[in-house]
């Protein structure tokens, strides 16, 4: 990544930037994310809110039940309604799951491993030099050590966050 890459939705009112590379890319394959994207899977850059800069416009937070049961905060853009990022519940604001496909360039941030493939279509291939996992995976035998290390620092952030 160049140092920074910029995103939006799909009416040009709401911009953003991320500062840093994600910490992990997921394709989720879950029935929640079919449904709420419409498509076969949702792709989802896992990066530190701090590094998520608001360029042009406001999202518009939106909750919605999660499959955890834990519910989720999507940002949309208040005009057309695409959906830019989402929080969940364990790091709540700290961590965005931007979607990737609102990336000026998405092909710049592949799925790193496919996620709930129990789930999945079947008639999506996955590439086979990719992890994936029938449900959720373990972080620590799966992420890059700098990601976990970053992973650690929000945890250790949301704990002093009342």
């Amino acid at each position: 990544m160049a140092s920074e890459i910029e995103g939006g939705c799909a009416c040009g009112k709401v911009r953003y930037r991320l500062s840093a590379r994600p910490m992990i890319v997921h394709g989720c394959h879950c029935r929640w994310c079919q449904r709420e994207t419409g498509s076969a899977l949702a792709i989802n850059a896992l990066v530190e809110t701090d590094h998520v800069d608001t360029l042009a416009g406001a999202p518009r937070a939106h909750d919605l039940p999660s499959e955890s049961g834990n519910g989720q905060t999507i940002w949309r853009c208040p005009e057309c309604g695409v959906a830019l990022w989402s929080h969940y519940a364990a790091l709540r604001t700290l961590l965005a799951f931007v979607r990737v496909g609102t990336l000026d360039d998405p092909d710049a941030f592949p799925p790193d491993l496919h996620i709930y493939t129990e789930a999945k279509q079947p008639w999506l291939a996955l590439p086979p030099d990719r992890p994936s996992f029938p449900g959720f995976y373990s972080r620590s035998a799966t992420w890059p050590p700098d990601s976990l290390a970053r992973y650690a620092a929000l945890k250790t952030r949301a704990k002093a966050t009342p």
